[in-house]
Parts: C-alpha cells; structure tokens; sequence
C-alpha cells in the first residue's frame, strides 16, 4: 500500500486498492498510512464488501479503497456492497459478479462525483471525525437497520407465560371434547 501511495504522481495520479478489514481499524504502522493517506490524498470512497468475495481464499470482509495524490481528504465516502437477493454469502459456486456493481455504478456520479447521495447503502464522514477516531476508517452504515431482541430475561417470562397460556388452553379444549363426547353418550 505505501509503495503504492509513493509512486503515483501528484495531481493525476489515481489508485484502488482492495485491502481486509483489519487495515480500517488497525493500530501502529496502519494508523500512520491512514494518516498520511487522509493528510496527503484524496481518499475519496470506500467501497465495503461483504465476506466471501474472495473465497475459497479468505472469508473475510474486504473494502476497496479509492484515493488521488495531491489533495487532502476532505471527507470519505463510504458504500456498502449488499449480498444479491437470496444469497447469505458468495463462495465458489455462487461468486461476486461484474454486474453487481451495477448500483455503485450509478450511485458514483460520474468523474467528479458530485451527483453521489446518501442512501441505504452509502454515506459520508467527515476527515476530522477519523482523525478524531485515530484513524479508524471502520465507520459503519448508519442506515442499518439494528434489531433489538430485547432483554433475554424478560423474553423468557413471555415465552413461559405464553407457554402457560397455551397448555392452559389445550387443557380446555381436551375437556370441553371429553364433555361433548360424554354428552354424545348420554
């Protein structure tokens, strides 16, 4: 990555770089590349991949980073690649296809970039609020939805209660078949 980073020229030089997770939020010598690609480029998007693209090889999330020598940052894009419909991960038979960046495509605004909008799928931060992280570029999608499941304690007394509430119903019914059926006898 540094290599990278040194050898494109000011001003028109322009790279991608597909790197793990682990590089967003990594400490040390991570944190000071982050630092000089925020300070001394333009890391303009951050393209997040979901887990699987590049297996049988490795399973974890990856992200692709797009940057340009000459200019400080000003603020990063972020956009989240979904899984297509049905799929809970890509794995050899069923692997990453060209047409799937179709959405990032069109959400990409052309050269300059200036028609990208926040989505479900992307949004923005400011350089200042990573540096204020140090550097963290693993900064999440704030349009995910989060599901609350609740405290596991107060859901087992409504599962019980409910569970009462069925044997309590089915113990009825038994005896209101066992009435009718003595009825029917009689």
């Amino acid at each position: 990555m540094a290599l990278i980073m040194h050898l494109l020229k000011p001003h028109t030089g322009r790279a991608a770089v597909v790197l793990p997770d682990g590089f967003l939020f990594g400490e040390e010598v991570k944190t000071t590349l982050k630092r000089e690609l925020l300070e001394e480029f333009n890391l303009h998007t951050i393209v997040r991949l979901p887990k699987g693209v590049f297996s049988p090889y490795t399973s974890i999330n990856t992200n692709i980073l797009f940057f340009e020598k000459g200019t400080k940052t000003e603020e990063v894009w972020f956009f989240e690649h979904p899984y297509p419909e049905g799929y809970k991960s890509y794995s050899r038979s069923k692997p990453l296809m060209i047409q799937e960046f179709d959405r990032e495509k069109e959400w990409w605004g052309g050269a300059d970039r200036k028609g990208r909008r926040v989505n479900e799928y992307a949004w923005k931060v400011s350089a200042q609020e990573i540096a204020a992280r140090n550097y963290n570029l693993d900064c999440k999608n704030p349009h995910e939805v989060k599901i609350n499941h609740g405290d596991p304690e107060e859901l087992m007394a409504a599962y019980l209660e409910v569970t009462q509430q069925m044997q309590a119903a089915q113990n009825a019914l038994k005896q209101e078949l066992v009435n009718a059926l003595q009825q029917g006898k009689g």
